[in-house]
């Protein structure tokens, strides 16, 4: 049993089809099976064939709005573009301050109460291995019982 393909009309026969039942010459039933769609997608494209007929009457207004926020939006995607190649050179000055401090030192900058980076993804930015964070010395235990 095969799906039955699904038609797909253009803006144009879209527009031929709510004109046609809009002549009010067919019934919705007699249109909609004339076409091959159901009775509610032909109220539907009545309903935005008529919210958006001024449309016809002032398109320029429409390619005007459409042009301020093509434009807005490369503004703030420039802002954006700025933002992130600051980041990433601090990012990257940062990697390299780290580089140079000792393994205690990186240990000490882990932080458990994170909730939004796991201490592995921690780990991983400060080059270190996650297991280094559990382990505890020998020397270090028996220092410590001696006390």
């Amino acid at each position: 049993m095969g799906r039955k393909k699904v038609r797909k009309f253009s803006s144009v026969e879209k527009t031929k089809i709510v004109l046609d039942l809009l002549k009010e010459e067919l019934t919705l039933v007699e249109l909609s099976s004339k076409y091959g769609v159901t009775s509610k997608t032909l109220q539907n494209w009545k309903h935005q064939f008529m919210e958006h007929a001024y449309l016809a009457f002032d398109p320029s207004k429409v390619v005007s709005a459409y042009k301020d926020e093509i434009a807005h939006l490369k503004d703030e995607n420039d802002s954006l573009a700025k933002t992130l190649g600051k980041t990433t050179v601090e990012r990257d000055w940062a990697v390299g301050k780290l580089k140079s401090l000792d393994l205690l030192s990186k240990k000490g900058l882990v932080e458990s109460k994170l909730t939004h980076l796991p201490k592995a993804r921690q780990c991983k930015l400060l080059s270190i291995n996650r297991s280094f964070l559990y382990y505890k010395s020998s020397i270090e235990d028996s220092f410590n019982k001696e006390l």
